[in-house]
């Protein structure tokens, strides 16, 4: 499927596990948010929570167009950073979500009210395996827990024009792409063991099908891949994109790389090998990804690595 080139893709974390103040690297890449009110005093603050939400402008001559993409944990965290943020939520022309999970639905509503004009213009696009229930995490036959459930309702209730989708779909005028259904091709990223769902009464273990990214592709630099949780395997993800557009150079690679904890922590150092491989100008690992994964990451490959927080805006230029 064809992507088209854009001029310059900016990411602004509406929601991220991490935040910083106080960092003072802003670079042309880098710029983050800015803690004084109009007055410049130190009034506002930015929430971190275990939740991811992007806003995303891409850029071409006189085109400029956003979508989101993840809406945080909390109700109301990432719509309370937009506002601080003074988030252009008037340039939305899609909502994207990246999979079921709460950390990335919880926001939905109040980011909505921060949208202006008529929903039903604006497409809400998702993998139908979003709306799979129940769903949870089985730590042992006497212990199970349930992830919230996640309807149509949630999304049609808001006006949007929902497109449920398997393949991959374009975004903001063929500017950006859904990428869709990831498939599991390395033999290393096997998904989330204890995550469990009940298909006609009966337990089965969850691949998570519906987790996926979003990827845009800047002109000279290539593209720019943003996942949400990466439960397909962040290498599966970025060959995925690769394998879709054609494309095969990589800008950067950016969003949970769900490498957190003891369940992934032994596959940290062959995900890091093959995400050199794969040499994008940026690394950004994001949320889910962990503490020591996003340590060897920037030990491995510091030249690439850029720490992202809640509030942090990236422009990637060509």
């Amino acid at each position: 499927m064809n992507i088209r080139e854009c001029d310059k893709v900016e990411i602004l974390t509406l929601q991220d596990n991490y935040i910083e103040i106080t960092a003072m690297d802003n670079t042309n890449v880098v710029q983050r948010a800015n803690p004084v009110d109009k007055e410049m005093k130190l009034t506002v603050s930015l929430l971190a929570e275990h939740g991811f939400s992007t806003l995303v402008k891409v850029y071409d001559g006189d085109y400029a167009a956003s979508f989101i993409f993840d809406f945080g944990y909390s109700k109301d965290g990432a719509a309370r950073n937009a506002v601080i943020l003074n988030a252009d939520m008037a340039s939305v022309k899609a909502m994207v979500l990246s999979h079921g999970h709460m950390d990335h639905t919880g926001g939905i509503e109040e980011l909505s009210k921060l949208i202006p004009g008529d929903k039903t213009k604006i497409e809400f696009v998702v993998h139908p395996g979003v709306f799979k229930k129940p769903r949870y995490i089985k730590m042992g036959e006497e212990l199970k827990l349930y992830f919230p459930e996640f309807n149509r309702e949630d999304i049609t209730k808001e006006g949007y024009a929902l497109v449920d989708t398997k393949e991959p779909y374009p975004l903001v005028d063929g500017y950006a792409m859904f990428l869709g259904e990831v498939p599991h091709l390395t033999d290393f990223e096997k998904g989330f063991p204890v995550a469990f769902r009940q298909t006609d009464g009966k337990e089965e273990w969850d691949p998570i099908e519906d987790d996926t990214a979003v990827v845009m592709n800047v002109r000279g630099k290539g593209l720019v891949v943003l996942s949400g949780c990466a439960h397909s395997g962040i290498v599966n993800t970025v060959r995925h994109a690769t394998t879709v557009t054609g494309i095969d150079k990589i800008c950067a690679i950016m969003g949970g790389y769900h490498l957190s904890g003891p369940f992934f922590e032994s596959i940290i150092a062959r995900t890091t090998e093959e995400l050199k491989k794969l040499n994008p100008l940026y690394i950004v690992p994001c949320h889910c990804t962990g503490r020591k994964a996003i340590m060897h990451i920037e030990k491995e490959m510091p030249e690439q690595f850029i720490l992202n927080m809640a509030g942090t805006k990236l422009t990637f230029a060509a």
